[in-house]
């Protein structure tokens, strides 16, 4: 096994001609996509990895200065696909990952013949004619209880994310995978996606994208979907679920998984 396997946790399910790989946001591993992997495995290889700094992962392989920006991990991208040699894939990211792979896909448009955005954002913070949900204040408050009580504070935070009920699996799922991660860790990531502006990039992004999103996210608006829409520069599609939730492919997986899986299956000209 190489070092990059080793390190993010590589694993390759399924068979088939295509490829999907499917990355997950903050907070979480490759555990989150559990609802949607066993329909995918008879049509397609199924690439799954961990992003760099969650709990999965070996906190000694994380460099601060590295992920300090979204690039470094578009560089993993690149360099897992580069390692099982993909030549062409379907794309599908949660969070941040939905940005990670659009980074991605700008220096290599040729490994990507589609991306599918979950929950995804450019910008969190307010800014002049752009509504991303976050004022700086709320920011600095965020990561201020994350560095005085990180246990307390992903106890907090995992039901505003997730939505619905504080005893629901897909609360207690997330608390988990939240709390396995290293507490300076896990600022530093969020600090880096939180204060992260992608604005600028998205007309440079041809590979065509699915912009999905739940009717109701903590962490990402629904005008957000639309501003993606209009602003990325190769074809687009948003679709907006009736899902509640940042993480809806692990609270509501029987409205979101009939929708991702159309969203695989059909292209833009057809869907």
């Amino acid at each position: 096994m190489g070092i990059v396997e080793e390190a993010h946790n590589l694993k390759v399910l399924g068979s088939g001609d295509r490829v999907i790989v499917l990355a997950h946001g903050f907070g979480t591993d490759q555990s989150v996509w559990k609802h949607l992997v066993p329909h995918l495995v008879d049509d397609f290889r199924v690439v799954l990895y961990d992003n760099m700094g969650a709990g999965t992962t070996n906190p000694e392989y994380f460099d601060f200065n590295r992920y300090a920006t979204l690039e470094g991990y578009a560089y993993d991208l690149l360099a897992i696909l580069e390692e099982i040699h993909v030549d062409s894939c379907i794309f599908v990211g949660h969070s941040v990952s939905a940005m990670v792979g659009a980074v991605a896909s700008i220096s290599r448009p040729d490994l990507f013949s589609k991306i599918i955005m979950i929950s995804g954002s450019p910008r969190y913070l307010n800014d002049v004619d752009y509504y991303g949900g976050f004022e700086q204040e709320e920011l600095d408050q965020l990561f201020e209880a994350m560095e005085a009580n990180y246990k307390a504070w992903c106890s907090g935070f995992a039901p505003l994310v997730v939505g619905g009920d504080l005893e629901s699996v897909a609360v207690q799922e997330f608390s988990r995978t939240l709390f396995n991660m290293r507490p300076d860790i896990s600022l530093s990531v969020a600090q880096t996606i939180f204060q992260s502006d992608m604005r600028q990039i998205l007309n440079l992004v041809t590979v065509p994208c699915h912009i999905l999103q739940s009717v109701k996210d903590l962490a990402v608006p629904v005008v957000v979907s639309e501003y993606l829409h209009q602003n990325l520069g190769g074809e687009s599609i948003v679709e907006v679920m009736s899902s509640d939730g940042h993480l809806p492919q692990l609270s509501s997986p029987d409205i979101v998984i009939p929708v991702l899986l159309k969203h695989i299956r059909y292209d833009i000209s057809v869907a």
